[in-house]
């Protein structure tokens, strides 16, 4: 499927492709892109298969994930590019760099989602079986801040302005299928690619109050990348580049810096 994209930046520049979590949208990277990323590269911001304006058929398995960003990149002339993703997104970003090494120049992870233990993401799903519906934008704001009150609200005022849409009877929901999201959770308690995979330069930015990135995980992780990884934790929950918006921007600068002269 080639999905819908949002761009910022020239499309001469070297690309940088972000890939966004589950319940998410492309244009999520619209403040880290024009404030920090455009300058230098060719951002492209995919809304993932089931979510945003992209199509919502399924299947939603991985594998189905990987080939439309490989047919979105290829339709777009995308040959070469640094990778980042956040939660499923930063999974995707090792199932792509997995696939097709030669075509990854670097990857940052986001509180990457590389794998979610079984209760967690039954947990999750079940949880989002449950429709969201709400009456206006401050009432979804609020419901939001409800179960995560460390997002900042100028994020969640830009979000809820692009994601939400009325239904028939006037009300607001997700711009996002909740089948695909039920299914994308069982996809992230799978096994993921071996660390051993990954050969590019790799940043990972986690949040350790979260949890989502495990100890063993890090360990791993390390024991096979060594040098060639940084990882940076911030304070605040798993939207770390909203609730740590400076600190994730900053170690995204100097790493993307320290590989970019």
């Amino acid at each position: 499927m080639r999905l819908h994209v949002h761009e910022w930046g020239e499309r001469r520049s070297p690309a940088l492709v972000c890939l966004h979590g589950v319940t998410g949208h492309g244009r999520r990277f619209r403040k880290l892109a024009q404030e920090h990323l455009a300058a230098r590269f060719r951002v492209v911001a995919p809304d993932l298969r089931g979510h945003g304006r992209s199509g919502w058929e399924p299947p939603w398995r991985i594998e189905t994930h990987v080939a439309d960003v490989l047919e979105t990149l290829d339709e777009l002339g995308v040959d070469r590019t640094t990778l980042l993703g956040h939660s499923f997104g930063g999974r995707l970003a090792l199932e792509l760099a997995a696939r097709m090494p030669d075509r990854i120049e670097r990857v940052v992870l986001l509180d990457p989602a590389i794998q979610v233990l079984p209760p967690v993401a039954l947990r999750s799903a079940e949880d989002y079986r449950r429709e969201r519906v709400f009456d206006s934008v401050e009432h979804a704001i609020r419901d939001r801040l409800a179960g995560d009150p460390g997002n900042p609200v100028w994020a969640l005022e830009e979000e809820m302005r692009e994601h939400l849409e009325a239904g028939s009877d006037g009300r607001l929901r997700p711009r996002v299928a909740q089948a695909a999201v039920v299914a994308m959770y069982g996809e992230l308690a799978t096994e993921p690619p071996p660390p051993e995979t990954l050969r590019a330069d790799t940043l990972l930015v986690y949040a350790p109050a979260f949890g989502l990135v495990r100890d063993e995980q890090l360990s791993d992780y390390d024991a096979s990348l060594g040098e060639r990884m940084t990882v940076v934790p911030v304070g605040g929950g798993h939207m770390v580049y909203w609730d740590a918006y400076e600190e994730t921007a900053a170690a995204i600068d100097a790493f993307l810096d320290g590989s970019t002269s």
